[in-house]
């Protein structure tokens, strides 16, 4: 009685189990969409921070004049540990004692409004953020008082022609009709307006100095994921070539401490004499020092690794004994992997977004899989089932053997994943084509 009972209760056991690991693999598969949003929406923090004070608006709107004492700065926030805040924060300081003004403008504003309209007008890539602007001790506040993220300030060389130019220019563009601009993660953020504002002002009196980092946009986020294993692997995911594209020292200032360093090892002309455009540099809270944070526990190779265990036994099992499929196995297994297809589908071809294009994941992720889970599910006897899991195995074997020949990179989390998709769709091609032939 009990050798009876002990493989029942341990297929039991292994479903139970199964269950709960594909519950959060669906949960991931649909959490790469929403890794994006939260990765993307490190700006949160300027949305809360950046609320201007009501007595500023007329020196916003007001056509005031720079003193001789006026003074420009870049305020670099260094990352914090929540999602939003790993990558950091820019904003521009203008100082006058003379006229009792210190506000900074930042250029990371946006109303976030209800979540799911928020959510989907991100993925759509129809995101508006604008120029607020604020007391600069609002903004000290917020982010070290509350956050407890580091600040530092550059204090940029500008003559009193440039200075006024700058002035004018945020004032004009933090109006109510001009304020507002489409953002894109990569190349139109809080970080790249700044860079153009300093551009456009300085003109050719300017020269940038800052070396090609020699990364792509892709690997220039690696080191501010490192504790953040699932939204790395998510935002991998959801990004296709063009993210591999290798990024000049100009466009890799979209991330706030590539900006730092851009403007740091610039030169600007000043009377037939090139000078460092930036005169003096401040730690205003906290450590200049970016301590680099420590690497999670890799859960999702873990995990995945796991999985791949446990479907090469029971694949291995049901071919010895001829079972076709497990509903509760298959069915999560390729539902998962068509609903990640489906966001692949949509981020690809119906989203504005240029870096989730010609995406190869789309290859094991087939956004028809669900058809194939249902077919699973509702016990179908469909004559394509066996030739549509070997297109599976093909195309998933496709991916994982030009793992060094693709132009776009593939996270090694997939790797696990890939042999899986193989060794179940293979096996149940197997078994489903001998129950065909025997039919």
């Amino acid at each position: 009685m009990r050798k009876e009972l002990r493989p029942a209760l341990a297929e039991r056991l292994a479903a139970l189990v199964a269950a709960l690991g594909y519950l959060a693999a669906l949960v991931a598969a649909l959490g790469y969409l929403v890794a994006l949003v939260a990765a993307l929406g490190y700006l949160v923090a300027g949305a809360t921070a950046a609320r201007p004070a009501a007595a500023q608006s007329a020196v916003v709107r007001g056509q005031a004049s720079l003193s001789d004492s006026a003074r420009v700065s870049l305020l670099t926030i260094l990352p914090g540990n929540k999602v939003y805040s790993v990558f950091g924060h820019s904003a521009i300081r203008v100082l006058d004692p003379l006229l009792g003004l210190d506000q900074t403008y930042n250029y990371g504003t946006f109303s976030f409004g209800k979540p799911l309209p928020f959510i989907a007008r991100f993925a759509y890539g129809e995101l508006d953020y604008f120029l607020s602007v604020q007391e600069r001790s609002r903004l000290v506040d917020y982010y070290w008082r509350v956050e407890g993220r580091p600040m530092i300030e550059q204090w940029i060389d500008l003559d009193r022609e440039q200075r006024q130019a700058l002035f004018s220019f945020l004032q004009t563009n933090a109006l109510p009709e001009n304020r507002t601009y489409r953002y894109d993660f990569y190349f139109d953020n809080c970080a790249t307006r700044i860079r153009d504002v300093i551009e456009t002002v300085l003109g050719d009196s300017v020269r940038f100095t800052a070396r090609d980092p020699g990364r792509s946009f892709r690997n220039l986020l690696d080191p501010y994921l490192v504790e953040k294993r699932l939204v790395h692997l998510g935002m991998d995911l959801g990004q296709g070539a063009p993210a591999d594209r290798e990024a000049s020292a100009r466009e890799a200032t979209f991330l706030p401490d590539y900006l730092f360093e851009y403007v740091a090892g610039s030169r600007v002309l000043r009377g037939g004499v090139e000078l460092p455009l930036v005169t003096r540099t401040d730690t205003v809270a906290g450590s200049a020092a970016l301590s680099k944070p420590d690497p999670a526990p890799p859960w999702p190779s873990v995990f995945l690794w796991a999985l791949l265990g446990l479907v090469l036994y029971l694949t291995l099992a049901d071919l010895r004994s001829g079972r076709w499929s497990r509903r509760w196995l298959d069915g999560p297994l390729y539902g998962f992997l068509g609903v990640a297809g489906l966001l692949i589908v949509f981020l690809w071809f119906f989203s504005l977004h240029g870096v989730t294009k010609a995406n190869i994941n789309i290859l094991w992720a087939l956004p028809t899989h669900p058809v194939l889970a249902w077919a699973i599910v509702a016990r179908a006897r469909w004559r394509w089932l066996w030739p549509y899991l070997a297109g599976s195995t093909v195309l998933a074997a496709v991916v994982l053997l030009g793992w060094t020949f693709w132009k776009q990179e593939i996270p090694a989390e997939v790797v696990p994943l890939l042999l899986a998709i193989i060794a179940r769709s293979g096996g149940l091609a197997v078994v489903r084509r001998g129950l065909v032939s025997t039919a």
